[in-house]
């Protein structure tokens, strides 16, 4: 895929629904008794394996173009599940099936097997469950057991890690209490309340308790991760982009602050709450300035770093990212390939163990960019391309589909 340069990108639009939002809507609603309706749903690769693992459990589940039916069972049956790419389809299931009193397992792709489990399974064994991994990694192995409520404070800030505990707390005797460093996205939080469970949060600590789940309609916002991209494409190139009723939960927004303090103007209009709060964001470009980003500031922007780096190579000065040692074990080592994807298009950058530093230059010249089937590694290199010199020709463009399948009608 070739991305040729644009002078100034304007554009009004929607984005891809929420990757996040759509994982859990419908797999919280297959582990209800009874339907729902989940509209403006993400089918990319990710959320097609969830989709997959909760059919293969028992759930009833048909999609008509992006809408999803679902019909949920309370009682799963014994299942040999394919995750796919998905860490979040793996984390969150390793969680919900370790006191449903099935013998499951969870496999999925090469990289996938790559993504570090113990994280998960280890708290879930203080919990009282029968999960066991690969050498710390998937395939995961699951048996029954009778689950016990547990303090547990998290080593890192972790929604996905948050969430396992939280929907095997729903299964536990006695209260679940978790707590984290630094708040991480709390999408399962809001979607387990709508959906009426026993749930508390005080500060950094989240509560539940032993319950069942009403099946819930959901409407899925557009995902502020993806909107990212055409955001960024304003700043990158002069232009002006707003993209409509997108996700702004609070701790997904870090993206947006980044952008203002770097010197583009970002504007947001008809804020609405349903389960998630949701409205329009505009950007419009100015000079760009260098940012840092620390440890705290991380969870809630961890999916834009890679787009944040080629971003960067566009001020001038020096920019720099830490705390994010987490970006090590995504699809790819992020750090890594984010690294060469910059200087793949003829900018500086300089990683470090746990993030990086990027020494802009105001432009980049442009150039060939492999993504390693990392999709925010393709749609990073893509807008670099939009702004750079002389574009960008990026193999492995249709890693992309994973969370933004129309990315390439978008900005092309």
């Amino acid at each position: 895929m070739f991305v040729k340069p644009v002078k100034k990108f304007i554009r009004t639009t929607a984005t891809a629904p929420d990757k996040s939002i759509t994982h859990r809507a419908v797999m919280f609603n297959a582990a209800a008794d009874g339907e729902a309706k989940i509209t403006n749903a993400l089918l990319g690769g990710d959320c097609r394996s969830t989709v997959a693992c909760m059919k293969k459990l028992g759930a009833a589940i048909e999609i008509e173009g992006n809408t999803v039916y679902v019909r949920g069972v309370t009682e799963f049956k014994d299942a040999e599940l394919d995750a796919g790419n998905s860490g979040t389809t793996t984390r969150l299931l390793t969680g919900l099936l370790a006191g449903k009193g099935i013998t499951a397992s969870i496999d999925g792709d090469d990289s996938l097997r790559t993504r570090p489990m113990r994280r998960v399974t280890d708290p879930l064994a203080l919990m009282g469950a029968d999960v066991t991994t690969t050498n710390g990694k998937a395939p995961v192995y699951i048996r029954p057991a009778r689950l016990h409520g547990i303090d547990y404070t998290m080593p890192v800030a972790s929604a996905q890690l948050k969430s396992a505990l939280l929907l095997a707390g729903l299964n536990a005797d006695g209260v679940t209490r978790v707590t984290e460093p630094v708040l991480s996205r709390d999408h399962t939080e809001l979607m387990l309340k709508a959906m009426g469970a026993g749930i508390a949060t005080d500060g950094l600590t989240v509560s539940i308790k032993r319950g069942a789940l009403k099946n819930t309609d959901v409407c899925v916002p557009g995902d502020i991760s993806s909107a990212a991209f055409l955001l960024a494409a304003a700043a990158v190139t002069g232009g002006e982009v707003t993209v409509t009723d997108v996700g702004l939960n609070p701790t997904r927004t870090g993206v947006l602050k980044v952008f203002e303090a770097m010197g583009a103007d970002v504007k947001t209009t008809d804020f609405r709450r349903e389960i998630e709060p949701r409205g329009n964001v505009t950007v419009t470009a100015g000079a760009l300035s260098p940012f840092f980003i620390g440890g705290e500031d991380v969870p809630s922007l961890i999916d834009e770093l890679p787009l944040l780096a080629v971003v960067a190579c566009f001020a001038t000065g020096d920019s720099e990212v830490r705390g994010a040692e987490e970006l090590r074990v995504k699809e790819s080592d992020r750090i890594k390939t984010t690294a060469e994807t910059v200087r793949a298009l003829g900018g500086r950058i300089t990683e470090l163990p746990d993030g990086f530093v990027v020494h802009g230059t105001g432009g980049l010249e442009g150039g060939r960019v492999y993504s390693h089937g990392d999709h925010r590694i393709a749609m990073s290199a893509a807008i670099g391309g939009l702004g750079s010199r002389n574009g960008c020709d990026i193999e492995g463009a249709d890693s992309a589909a994973i969370s933004y399948p129309s990315f390439w009608g978008d900005i092309c």
